[in-house]
């Protein structure tokens, strides 16, 4: 059967070489951090966000554990706010959307206000050949406003630029799908 998250995995895989630059615009637990600094490599680098201080914490010790690669920044701020410490253009990012896993704290979510933005300021840093994987948690009020709203973010985006494409499972409308967004391989002409 269909893994949405082996699915992630191979399409960021498809995007991203030892050496790139990443981000991981949700950390939570650091489940993805660590799959991202482990893609990235020694050479690669990692940025990754959160507003709670326990997922800083949470993630570090992950990190730590796992023996990942020393290429990441944890920064504890929200992902709306990334141009204020990313410089150089991502291969690929992630966000994995909704509440803390283990937090206890499911009123604490992710907002589609910061998430768009966020999503409008990575897509504007997002090297040529580039990926941004959104995961999306439509079973509760906020992961279904956000989804709806980030659907309708992507489909503004020219596609002579950006390939934009939404999986989910057809027969189990409630649970998490994502979207994609590709960046075309070719410099645009402005």
């Amino acid at each position: 059967m269909t893994d949405l998250l082996d699915l992630h995995k191979y399409f960021i895989g498809q995007h991203l070489n030892e050496g790139g630059v990443v981000a991981d615009f949700t950390m939570g637990n650091g489940n993805d951090t660590l799959f991202l600094s482990r893609m990235a490599g020694e050479s690669g680098r990692v940025y990754a966000f959160d507003i709670q201080e326990a997922a800083l914490v949470a993630t570090r010790e992950r990190l730590e554990r796992e023996n990942a690669p020393k290429n990441y920044t944890l920064i504890h701020d929200s992902h709306h706010r990334l141009l204020e410490y990313i410089h150089e253009p991502i291969n690929a990012g992630m966000f994995n959307l909704g509440y803390l896993p283990g937090s206890g704290k499911k009123e604490l979510t992710t907002k589609h206000e910061t998430t768009l933005a966020a999503i409008e300021a990575a897509v504007s840093i997002l090297a040529p050949d580039g990926i941004i994987l959104i995961a999306v948690y439509p079973g509760h009020e906020e992961g279904a406003v956000e989804g709806r709203m980030i659907g309708e973010l992507l489909s503004t985006f020219d596609r002579r630029k950006f390939s934009c494409a939404r999986f989910n499972l057809m027969n189990s409308p409630t649970s998490p799908y994502f979207y994609l967004i590709e960046k075309s391989a070719k410099k645009a002409n402005n």
